[in-house]
């Protein structure tokens, strides 16, 4: 087997989000502070993972007024629930080429509330960087029901309709350095 393990390159990578505001805006996101583990295996792509931790108290939005409400008991509870985590548990399709096309199933959880989520990824490349290492790169996103996870706050419109969407979409574009040349002898 010809396993090889990456660890997520934080500053290079970026873990993104997209929301309805009032029913016909879309503001947008991220997560500054990520740290996270793949294994590819290239040969048997079932048999490679993912592992991500995020800190939930590093959500970014351009306002800090927003961002500080993102992290109250009404959305993330940062207090309670430092962590979002991402475990894949399969990976379908082939990740040898750059453009090829996967999926990747695993759990999802967010305010203490675990589902499996889909993220239909991309393989991206590989390259040399600089300082003699070798970096992969990635591309993924799903949409979640944020009320799934327990996130329900919301103001009803005098118009109609919700302030805050109940559909989120992810968007990831993650960058790994491959651990100096250590294959792994076993999943």
């Amino acid at each position: 087997m010809n396993a090889t393990e990456w660890t997520i390159d934080s500053t290079h990578s970026q873990v993104g989000f997209a929301v309805k505001h009032m029913m016909f805006t879309t503001v947008r996101g991220r997560f500054a502070d990520l740290e996270g583990n793949v294994v590819l295996d290239a040969e048997n792509p079932g048999r490679s993972s993912v592992e991500v931790e995020i800190q939930a108290a590093s959500i970014d939005t351009q306002v800090e007024g927003r961002d500080q409400h993102l992290r109250s008991a009404d959305f993330f509870d940062v207090d309670t629930y430092p962590t979002l985590s991402f475990r894949s548990r399969k990976v379908e399709g082939a990740m040898a080429a750059s453009g090829d096309a996967f999926k990747v199933v695993g759990d999802l959880t967010i305010h203490g509330v675990t589902r499996e989520v889909v993220l239909d990824a991309t393989f991206d490349g590989t390259g040399q960087d600089p300082w003699g290492g070798t970096r992969a790169g990635f591309s993924a996103e799903t949409t979640i029901d944020r009320r799934d996870f327990g996130l329900t706050w919301n103001q009803g419109l005098e118009t109609g309709g919700v302030l805050v969407g109940h559909d989120v979409k992810i968007q990831l574009a993650v960058q790994a350095v491959q651990q100096q040349e250590a294959a792994i002898a076993t999943l």
